[in-house]
């Protein structure tokens, strides 16, 4: 049986007496295009922190490649890329100098055409400095980075906050090539919408508990429906319910 390009079991985290996570477990494949969705406070960001080797857990073990997050961080980090909720960067530098400064943390280096492809991919001007772009231009900055090396396993944590919806589009679109040529992808997502056009299998935390993981196409199936009606006037409301009443009744009578 493969070894799960991620692997965590049991794993928790309290800040001070406020729970972060409980007894967090799940695996994902190589390959996948992996959901982790749950709404704000959930927990999504607490393990992915402790996957990126930027928290500490109080217990359980976390793993990417067979290789404790705790232990093996530099093997880890030439192999993963990262997109934060937020999107710091060094605003001082221009878009091209903090690009090619992250890409100097890697073995092989990406060259200059990879991030000339990627920034005219996401229409970001490389020249500009960091501290005149907008949140969205930032969270560019920092999808490209975190792909530049062309990762064996991409961690997205609310990836498309600050994107319009073209450009959405665009970045969803590039995950799927980027997945076609073997990257891993772990994506975090408050927006079940978000996560059901994109990911083929998800996890649900709530509360800091994993109260789910399932197939796409499976909590496509369970997912209900809220239907409002809304009436002008009271004699409606009593006309609906006489139907209703009467639809009740043939019904039954079939039934019979």
């Amino acid at each position: 049986m493969q070894t799960p390009l991620i692997s965590i079991s049991n794993l928790t985290k309290y800040y001070g007496k406020t729970r972060g996570i409980e007894n967090v477990s799940l695996e994902v494949s190589e390959g996948e295009i992996f959901g982790f969705i749950g709404p704000n406070g959930a927990g999504k960001s607490t393990t992915i922190r402790i996957l990126m080797n930027l928290i500490f857990p109080d217990a359980g073990t976390a793993k990417i490649m067979d290789l404790d997050v705790t232990r093996s961080k530099e093997i880890i980090m030439q192999n993963v890329g990262y997109v934060p909720a937020d999107a710091n960067a060094y605003t001082g530098l221009r878009v091209n100098e903090f690009l090619r400064y992250c890409g100097s943390f890697y073995k092989i280096r990406p060259k200059q055409e990879r991030i000339d492809q990627l920034s005219a991919w996401f229409e970001l001007d490389l020249n500009r400095k960091i501290a005149d772009l907008s949140f969205g231009n930032r969270k560019k900055v920092s999808i490209i980075q975190s792909i530049l090396h062309r990762p064996r396993l991409l961690i997205l944590d609310e990836p498309t906050t600050g994107l319009d919806p073209l450009m959405q589009s665009k970045f969803l679109e590039l995950l799927r090539m980027e997945n076609t040529n073997g990257t891993t992808i772990f994506f975090s997502s408050h927006l079940l919408n978000e996560v059901q056009k994109f990911c083929k299998r998800v996890a649900i935390i709530k509360e800091g508990i994993i109260v789910g993981v399932e197939e796409i196409e499976t909590l496509r199936k369970k997912q209900l429906k809220k239907v409002s009606i809304e009436f002008e006037k009271t004699s409606d409301i009593e006309n609906f319910n006489m139907d209703g009443m009467q639809k009740n009744s043939l019904l039954s009578d079939r039934n019979l």
